[in-house]
């Protein structure tokens, strides 16, 4: 069986100038942030990827990643497959409202999954680079997938501190766990500036310290094929919760994180937390690509990556 990574890649960025900050390149020969989660995947493992994207950036998006990552996945026998999320991809009986301009989500994009992805499967931002450690875990978790266990999902708890941004706010899900390092809560968190005193990195929202050493969700979780379907029954019950005609109707969105907290207080699933302390960084903000231009450069400097990234995995197949 199979092991998928599916990168959600359908989103454009508008705090980052509107352009598609998933496709700025960032390392010395214009690689982007993907291609390092990708060489970091299947390095560890993954087998195959699924790309989700919208039709309409289809083209650029072949042109800057997809075509190559196609190429060399060729070589190493890795199967590659695309989903599209549309904003009229609706539950039945939903009717698209008129001004809806933007998809519904996180949950949403993974649901366009649906009879493409039939293995345990991780799911990924495009945007967010996640490091070696986090792959390598989720990897082995899913390698003990049992069908008679769909509700065992896990997800990479990533340090706060490690997540921050040095150009303004950020959304993260901060976790809270019981003894044995199960998720028992996902308080989704907005705005989370970054601090620093006396060389101290800390956090806080509005004025208020967070604990910069919680763990959050950076979107990146080990699902099972069977929780897509529970995913598909949770769309529906979220258009029951959205009176038509009002503004939580334009701007609503069906979350992966939210979605997956409401499952955990139902005692429907199980999340293992597999922390992580490998650094975070992503182009958020537009500021932020300088610096992840520079975290590259470091990695491939101190031997972390080759400078042709996919060499190593080539000359290894």
């Amino acid at each position: 069986m199979k092991r998928s990574l599916v990168i959600m890649a359908a989103g454009i960025g508008s705090r980052f100038g509107g352009g598609i900050k998933q496709l700025e390149p960032v390392g010395r020969r214009g690689e982007i942030i993907m291609d390092y989660s990708i060489h970091d995947a299947i390095e560890a493992g993954f087998d195959k990827i699924v790309f989700i994207i919208r039709r309409d950036i289809e083209k650029a998006f072949k042109e800057a990643i997809g075509n190559r990552i196609e190429e060399i996945c060729g070589k190493l026998n890795v199967e590659i497959a695309y989903a599209y999320q549309a904003l009229d991809d609706l539950p039945e009986g939903v009717k698209l409202p008129a001004e809806r301009t933007k998809p519904w989500g996180t949950g949403q994009a993974v649901l366009a999954c649906k009879g493409i992805v039939n293995e345990p499967f991780a799911v990924i931002n495009a945007d967010d680079y996640y490091g070696k450690e986090a792959f390598v875990k989720l990897h082995s978790f899913l390698e003990k997938y049992d069908p008679s266990s769909p509700e065992k999902l896990c997800m990479a708890g990533f340090i706060l501190k490690n997540t921050l941004s040095d150009n303004g706010g950020v959304t993260r899900g901060i976790c809270r766990m019981d003894a044995d390092g199960y998720l028992t809560d996902v308080d989704e968190t907005s705005n989370i500036v970054k601090t620093e005193v006396n060389g101290v990195i800390g956090a806080e929202v509005d004025g208020k310290a967070v604990n910069a050493d919680s763990l959050v969700s950076m979107n990146m979780w080990g699902l099972t094929p069977e929780f897509i379907d529970v995913l598909e029954k949770g769309f529906v019950e979220f258009f029951e919760g959205i009176e038509p005609g009002t503004e939580k109707e334009l701007k609503a969105e069906y979350l992966l994180p939210i979605y997956i907290d409401s499952l955990l207080k139902a005692g429907k699933v199980s999340v293992k937390v597999l922390e992580t302390a490998d650094k975070w960084f992503g182009v958020t903000y537009k500021e932020d690509k300088q610096i992840v231009v520079e975290s590259f450069a470091k990695l491939i400097d101190d031997g972390v990556y080759h400078e042709d990234l996919f060499s190593d995995l080539i000359g290894n197949a």
